[in-house]
């Protein structure tokens, strides 16, 4: 048995999962964001239920977080800001259990990759369209984390030199573009979500459709642009702004059509993410089983 952990800001989700990676429970817990004695032992209890419930002990344990892993994935090596404590915490020796950690969007793809929407593709890419904008990057069938393990931020890629800058100081980037947490000022006050704006849209908003399809456009052009550096058969898109459903995937084709280099006739597929909440609790423990599995090889 594998257990998948999610550390979220809001929830702690936990799942168990068998060898073919199958689900066999789940649970929620509150994160208590602000004491870190309380959401640590928030994790182990979660590990603990799981295992109680299922009358076995995990073999090993995924977690999923914010922030950028070491680089031996054994804990999160930077993450200001939000969850003190779980800078340099490694898991393995709180939890008494084999342990690897992986950041909440390469969790994401991993899940993805081995048994959701980019299953059977050795190069693929993720994007999560929420608050802000995640991503990462599966080369030859493997988790990208690059050097410091911060490959596949996306979001923070430039789309508009001009424009302002977002967290981390890039001028308009794809975050600042699409993300809800811009939704505001893109639209000049008139919305507070992403999701209002595309209701007045359906309802004949012609105001709120064009400030969507430049956003659409802006996405195209960034997706279009990593096509041009690492060229993945599929490009996922996840997060709560992919419920847009075809007010999404119908414009982006379309800008992608004009945009996007496609030499003898290739074109990236966009599909949309199978995974929604639990998608970072299934790539941790997808990714502590391979991490188990390379471990027994090597010794």
């Amino acid at each position: 048995m594998l257990i998948g952990i999610d550390l979220g800001g809001t929830r702690i989700k936990g799942i168990a999962l068998d060898d073919n990676f199958q689900m066999l429970h789940q649970l929620y817990t509150p994160t208590n964001d602000g004491d870190d004695s309380i959401w640590k032992n928030g994790v182990l209890q979660t590990v603990l239920q799981l295992e109680s419930i299922l009358g076995a002990k995990a073999e090993a344990v995924g977690i999923s977080a914010p922030g950028l892993s070491n680089e031996g994935n054994t804990g999160i090596a930077c993450m200001p800001g939000r969850l003190q404590g779980l800078e340099n915490f490694v898991w393995s020796e709180f939890l008494g259990r084999p342990a690897w950690v992986l950041n909440d969007a390469v969790s994401a793809l991993v899940a993805e990759a081995r048994i959701g929407a980019a299953k059977n593709h050795r190069n693929a890419v993720l994007l999560t369209l929420g608050t802000g904008v995640g991503g990462a990057i599966l080369i030859d069938g493997k988790p990208y984390q690059g050097a410091f393990q911060k490959a596949g931020h996306i979001g923070h890629m430039v789309i508009d030199h001009s424009g302002d800058p977002d967290v981390t100081g890039m001028p308009g980037s794809l975050e600042e573009c699409i993300g809800n947490c811009t939704i505001e000022k893109r639209s000049k006050g008139r919305f507070s979500s992403t999701q209002e704006m595309l209701i007045k849209m359906q309802e004949g908003d012609q105001e709120a459709k064009k400030i969507w399809l430049q956003s659409v456009k802006q996405l195209a052009i960034g997706i279009a642009s990593v096509a041009n550096v690492i060229s993945p058969e599929v490009v996922v898109i996840g997060g709560g702004i992919a419920e847009a459903g075809s007010s999404l995937f119908e414009p982006l084709e379309e800008y992608l059509a004009l945009y996007e280099w496609r030499p003898s006739v290739f074109k990236t597929t966009i599909v949309k993410a199978a995974f929604g909440d639990l998608a970072g609790a299934m790539g941790a423990g997808c990714f502590a089983a391979d991490c188990l599995k390379s471990e027994k090889f090597r010794n």
